[in-house]
């Protein structure tokens, strides 16, 4: 049996925090949830992103907090033809796809797009 059995939440730093809560929320729609001293998360499914201000990070910390280095797959719960389509209500380019690609599981077909530090934003159906 493995050691790890899944992801919790993981944690983005961002330089506009309001630039942030509105990609995360209107475009990815997740739940914004605040907690602690007034720290803020987007939550979805059983997992969520925890958000760090640049130069005002919790600690501990990673050993880099930098905005932008983050390369992160979601798997929608809508067919991929319906997040094309939210993303092209909300005015959010697509930098690429849709194209195939090898998931954790199974293939699935993505697009992808850039939050407001520009980390890579992959949106994913799994493929039957």
């Amino acid at each position: 049996m493995a050691m790890i059995d899944h992801l919790d939440h993981l944690v983005v730093t961002c330089v506009d925090v309001e630039a942030t809560k509105r990609f995360y929320t209107e475009v990815m729609q997740m739940r914004l949830e605040t907690f602690g001293a007034g720290r803020i998360a987007f939550r979805f499914g059983n997992q969520k992103i925890n958000v760090h201000v640049r130069g005002s990070e919790f600690e501990p910390k990673a050993h880099l907090p930098v905005p932008g280095a983050l390369d992160l797959c979601f798997i929608a719960s809508v067919p991929l033809d319906d997040v094309i389509a939210h993303l092209k209500a909300r005015h959010w380019p697509i930098v690429e796809g849709p194209v195939e690609r090898t998931g954790a599981t199974q293939k699935i077909r993505s697009v992808y797009v850039r939050d407001p530090d520009l980390n890579l934003i992959e949106i994913s159906e799994l493929m039957g």
